[in-house]
Order: structure tokens, then C-alpha cells, then sequence
């Protein structure tokens, strides 16, 4: 992909992917993969295109990408890591509500949490790396397989989130896949325009996107309509 050479790993293409070993973890090794995962995620978090890169990583905490590749294998294992340390910190968290929660305060909530959560320092994290990443699905599954499937498990994750938000409610369960498919699209949309600067007030665009998943969820057709 033109421009993004830095996600090549050094001594070969990227499509170029040794089989893993799998090795006992002892716990300095465990502390060396830790730390990173760690350096990764900072750097990545700057924005900094040229931050999307290995030697970049090695140097900050001071190894060679030889000790990178021996902790992950390759660069695709390296992002795959960093993804799922994203998703590990934040399991649990979405879609968090008190017991017997109506509907309003449950989606509320799931929108102010993404508006805090998407200018988060993971979440730059992550923008950065998937835009470095290959747009076109194909491509992306061919030189980073397990990258790719990672990002493919959070949707499948996201979409199961949703579910259980709302599992208890009488709601149509593929309404709430559809409105899970476009809520974080949406999210990074009123970010962005928090991040740029803006006269929209944002506070007033977060209720309105409220009362319209709301009112979708709520409208079960013609002459039916959900308790909530």
C-alpha cells in the first residue's frame, strides 16, 4: 500500500508470516511483552502516522525488532496484540446499566460512554493503526490475517454488547442489530466535530440520536408498541 511501508516488517514483506512457536511465558518475558504492548499502544496514540511502525516501537523501549518478533512473530501478530489489549480494557464497560434500567437511561448511556470513550487515548490508538491498515477487506485478510480477524471479532462482540443491553426489554432483536451497526459510525461522526471545533451544540445532537434510537426501538409496527 503506497505510504504505509512502515507497517512492514523488517527482513521481509508483509505478507511474509513465520508460523508461531508457542513458547512457556515466564515472568520477565510476560513483563517485556507487556511493556510493548504498552510502548505500542502510546505511540500509536500520538496520530502520528510514522508511529505505525515496529523499529519504531523496538527503539522506545530499547530492543531490537528481533525481541518484538520473538514476543508476537510478526507485525500482524504485534497490531493483533494491541487490538485485543484494547478490547480487554474495555470488556465489560459498554452497556453497563443498573437492573430494571428503561430503555432511555440504557441508551443513553451507551451514547455518552462512546462520546467520552472515542477521545480516549486507545481509541486514537486504534484510529491511527486502522488507518494505516488496507482498506479493502480482501487485502487486509491476505497480509494481516490475524489483524484482520481480531477487528472482525469486535463487531461480532459489539453486536453481542448491544444484545445484552437490552436483552431484558421488549425489543426486536434485529432492531437493536441494526441500530449497533451504525451507532459507533455515528459516534465518531459527533467526535470528530468535538475534536475539530464546532457551533453545533453536541450536547443537543447526543439527545437527538437518543430519542431516535429510542423511538426506533420502541416501535414494534403498526399497532404494536413495546412497554419501556
Amino acid at each position: 500500500m503506497p505510504g504505509v511501508s512502515v507497517l512492514k516488517s523488517p527482513g521481509g514483506p508483509p505478507g511474509a508470516r513465520p508460523a508461531e512457536v508457542p513458547r512457556r511465558a515466564n515472568r520477565r518475558g510476560q513483563a517485556t511483552r507487556e511493556n510493548m504492548l504498552e510502548a505500542a499502544l502510546a505511540a500509536l496514540a500520538t496520530g502520528d502516522p510514522g508511529a505505525v511502525s515496529a523499529n519504531r516501537i523496538a527503539k522506545q523501549i530499547g530492543v531490537t525488532w528481533g525481541a518484538v518478533k520473538y514476543q508476537f512473530g510478526d507485525i500482524d501478530g504485534l497490531w493483533a496484540a494491541v487490538l485485543r489489549r484494547t478490547a480487554e480494557r474495555r470488556a465489560g464497560v459498554i452497556g453497563r446499566h443498573d437492573a430494571g434500567a428503561p430503555l432511555r437511561e440504557r441508551v443513553a448511556g451507551i451514547i455518552d460512554m462512546l462520546y467520552d470513550g472515542l477521545t480516549a487515548s486507545d481509541s486514537r490508538a486504534i484510529e491511527n493503526l486502522r488507518a494505516a491498515l488496507p482498506r479493502d477487506r480482501a487485502e487486509l485478510e491476505r497480509l494481516y490475517p490475524r489483524t484482520a480477524a481480531e477487528l472482525s471479532s469486535w463487531g461480532e462482540g459489539w453486536l453481542q454488547t448491544c444484545q445484552q443491553a437490552f436483552a431484558d426489554l421488549d425489543v426486536d432483536p434485529e432492531r437493536v442489530a441494526e441500530v449497533a451497526s451504525f451507532i459507533p459510525g455515528a459516534m465518531r461522526g459527533i467526535t470528530s466535530e468535538r475534536q475539530l471545533g464546532t457551533y453545533i451544540d453536541l450536547e443537543l445532537a447526543r439527545r437527538g440520536l437518543t430519542n431516535a434510537i429510542v423511538s426506533y426501538l420502541e416501535d414494534r409496527g403498526p399497532g404494536e408498541k413495546s412497554n419501556q
